[in-house]
């Protein structure tokens, strides 16, 4: 699914093809979950494939690094200008980019020299599809802030949302809802979380949440359309009684929500102001807006 004979990679420096390539199984990451990356998409527009904000997901990617004391020895623009290289040699033009930052061999709980970098890519369709999501609250909380990053996006911190996910799914419902360690309403396992009442917007603050790269995008195609949208905290009861609701996410991109914990909302996807905000962000991203892309 992710790659064939013929994929190529960058991996610490080289071109190689993926089926060649190979890692260390005392890596710290695979050991324990230190590691860093990023997801990343790049769209097809009238001038060939373009990076949907690079700029914005490799400087939070030298910051994930930087706050799990990973030494990362590449620059935005150098990642940036290999990412249009991998891009052009594995033809690809929507595509999915996954940037990884992984660690050498150490069984200690320490920091380590040895670090790896690794650039990919495939076609990956919408993480969450294109149908109307049945969504339950999670038993699973976030972590709390003050037990990690939350903010930095860690290859450890996925665990969470694999548990939350796997105990949705078994449970007959699309995706999760997590909250935070006092109740509120958080993100999702993989995409931040949106309401809708009364024309208005509700989202959680940023704190307890990774900063998304598509949840700020949201926040900007909101202010242009005159939305006004409230970052605060906020129980699943009020969740309840909604208009609309949908995730975001570099994967998921604008996803629809239908219900929560069984409870439909009160309006159509299609009158609501997600489905406006879905259909804005794709011709955002599509189309050759040059004040959004970071062109090289």
């Amino acid at each position: 699914m992710y790659y064939n004979e013929n994929t190529t990679i960058f991996l610490d420096g080289k071109w190689m093809k993926a089926k060649d390539a190979s890692t260390d199984l005392y890596a710290q990451t695979m050991h324990y979950g230190s590691g860093v990356f990023e997801g990343i998409r790049s769209y097809a527009t009238e001038d060939g494939a373009k990076v949907f904000k690079a700029k914005e997901h490799y400087e939070r990617l030298l910051y994930s690094a930087e706050k799990m004391h990973i030494q990362l020895n590449y620059s935005v623009e150098e990642l940036v200008e290999l990412t249009y290289e991998l891009l052009e040699r594995n033809d690809l033009q929507n595509a999915y980019i996954r940037p990884l930052v992984y660690l050498g061999a150490n069984m200690s709980l320490q920091p380590t020299d040895e670090v790896h970098v690794l650039l990919c890519s495939w076609s990956w369709d919408r993480y969450l599809g294109d149908d109307m999501l049945r969504v339950m609250t999670s038993s699973f909380q976030r972590p709390n802030p003050k037990s990690c990053h939350v903010e930095a996006k860690v290859t450890g911190h996925y665990t969470n949302s694999i548990l939350a996910t796997t105990e949705a799914k078994n449970k007959g419902y699309d995706e999760a809802l997590l909250l935070d360690m006092n109740g509120n309403v958080a993100e999702g396992p993989g995409a931040n979380f949106f309401f809708e009442k009364d024309d208005k917007l509700y989202t959680a603050p940023l704190g307890n949440i990774l900063a998304g790269i598509t949840r700020q995008t949201v926040l900007e195609l909101a202010k242009e359309l005159g939305i006004e949208v409230f970052e605060k905290f906020f129980t699943p009861d009020e969740v309840y009684n909604a208009d609309g609701a949908f995730f975001t996410g570099t994967a998921a991109e604008v996803a629809g929500i239908e219900s929560l914990d069984g409870k439909a909302f009160n309006l159509p996807w299609e009158e609501t102001l997600g489905a406006a905000l879905s259909a804005a962000y794709l011709n955002r991203v599509q189309k050759v807006e040059y004040r959004n892309f970071e062109l090289v």
